[in-house]
């Protein structure tokens, strides 16, 4: 883990923690408990919900006079670099999913989690409903139409059946999915970005280091 140092008011020199952003969301809002408690900007429509870098800076300076403490909460106190991390991820803009994303990015780093994007799913022709008794499972067909046909000398009508299938998973869940987990790192890529040059963090630094894009391994 690389460290950065820095001055502290003793005159020796304190040290960074570098975190990818997904580890520092989860030390926010898992560890910190930070919540997403800034309150919307008077111009802005909850649908279009977003800070931007400057409403945070702003909020960094407010954030100043709070007491600059170590690693482990006292009562309720949040550690500084939790709130700016909070104010951040309440800024993501309207184009990555506004105040939704925020909140499903800070709730899945409170629980500890990534967007399912259904790992191993194949999409399987199936029967669309099963019969079940004591002999085994067998696929319900429907009637689709009729047909005579000449049996023994003797035309009679017959009832044609078939059996409605589907695809479990659909193909468009699973793309579904994944485009969720696409939006959740791109959310994230500005968070980190955002982090990076707002230069707010006074006792982390974000690193370079990110989830997989695609961990599917379509490129």
């Amino acid at each position: 883990m690389s460290m950065q140092g820095r001055i502290s008011r003793n005159g020796g020199t304190k040290m960074k923690r570098a975190l990818g952003v997904q580890a520092a969301l989860e030390w926010a809002f898992r560890v910190e408990k930070a919540q997403l408690e800034l309150p919307p900007p008077k111009d802005v429509s909850e649908e279009g919900f977003g800070f931007g870098l400057e409403y945070v800076l702003l909020q960094r300076a407010a954030l100043g006079c709070k007491v600059d403490g170590g690693q482990h909460k006292m009562g309720s106190y949040t550690h500084a670099d939790a709130d700016v991390i909070a104010a951040t991820v309440a800024g993501i803009p309207g184009s990555l999913g506004g105040i939704r994303m925020a909140i499903s990015v800070a709730e899945m780093a409170r629980a500890g989690i990534t967007p399912d994007w259904m790992p191993g799913a194949v999409p399987r022709c199936v029967p669309v409903d099963i019969k079940r008794n004591r002999h085994g499972d067998r696929a319900v067909s429907v009637a689709v139409g009729t047909e005579r046909v000449l049996i023994s000398g003797k035309w009679r009508t017959i009832e044609v059946r078939a059996c409605p299938v589907t695809w479990r998973p659909h193909p468009e869940q699973i793309a579904a999915a994944r485009r969720g987990y696409e939006d959740w790192w791109r959310a994230l890529d500005w968070v980190r970005d955002g982090l990076v040059a707002g230069r707010m963090l006074r006792e982390m630094e974000v690193a370079a280091v990110m989830p997989k894009v695609r961990p599917w391994g379509t490129g």
